[in-house]
């Protein structure tokens, strides 16, 4: 079982979802993963409380009016270490990790060149990387959007991809009512990642992350609106 840390600066909701799957605050335990710490940057950040109600230890680290990023983060990997934590999730945390932060949480012998450190993006990158990707999307013009979670590296969601999830774009979508679709992706699919993880199924080769046991299956013609191909 391995030791989670998330790091969160909102509501908490994909870190709920974490939270119910490690079978937090009684939950039935879904994955092999425990949320060892929550940390925020923001003191009032909903997450703090989801993490409260569920018996799960808390650290805030004020990231306002700090300029020095890599001894912020530095601060930050002592905190995660303090609470034995193994890998770090990115639950809405409204920070770029520096390189500091993430050689702190490299590969280790036993990973599989895998990185500790995942996020989830609520796009199928490479498309629409970085802020308001719903947003992004919809204006667009986009038929199908998605999201993604991936191993962190020192660009902006642009670490190798672990899974991706795909929802379509209805024609009378705004960004909020395409977040709330996604949403429910981003839910189901962050913990199954970790889960991944955690069985040792994950491997990293160049970009291609690959998931031992993984079926491919012939892929289906998919249209949005759906339509008969002749």
């Amino acid at each position: 079982m391995i030791r989670v840390g998330v790091l969160a600066s909102g509501g908490g909701t994909n870190l709920q979802a974490i939270l119910d799957a490690c079978g937090a605050g009684g939950a039935a335990r879904r994955i092999d993963a425990e949320v060892a710490v929550v940390v925020s940057n923001v003191p009032t950040a909903g997450a703090l409380d989801r993490a409260r109600r569920a018996g799960v230890a808390t650290e805030v680290l004020p990231s306002k009016g700090v300029a020095d990023r890599e001894a912020y983060d530095l601060a930050l990997v002592e905190v995660l270490r303090a609470h034995r934590v193994e890998v770090v999730c990115l639950a809405g945390y409204m920070r770029l990790v520096t390189p500091a932060f993430l050689r702190a949480f490299g590969p280790t012998s036993g990973s599989r060149g895998c990185p500790r450190v995942l996020n989830v993006h609520p796009g199928l990158l490479p498309s629409f990387p970085g802020l308001h990707a719903q947003r992004q999307c919809v204006e667009y013009g986009a038929r199908f959007a998605g999201c993604t979670v991936h191993f962190v590296d020192e660009g902006t969601d642009t670490g190798p991809v672990i899974a991706q999830a795909v929802v379509p774009v209805l024609p009378d979508d705004d960004d909020a009512a395409l977040a709330a679709r996604i949403l429910q992706q981003e839910h189901r699919l962050y913990p199954q990642a970790i889960q991944w993880l955690s069985e040792g199924r994950l491997s990293v080769e160049g970009r291609r992350v690959r998931v031992d046991g993984a079926r491919a299956a012939p892929a289906a013609p998919v249209t949005n609106p759906v339509v008969e191909l002749g």
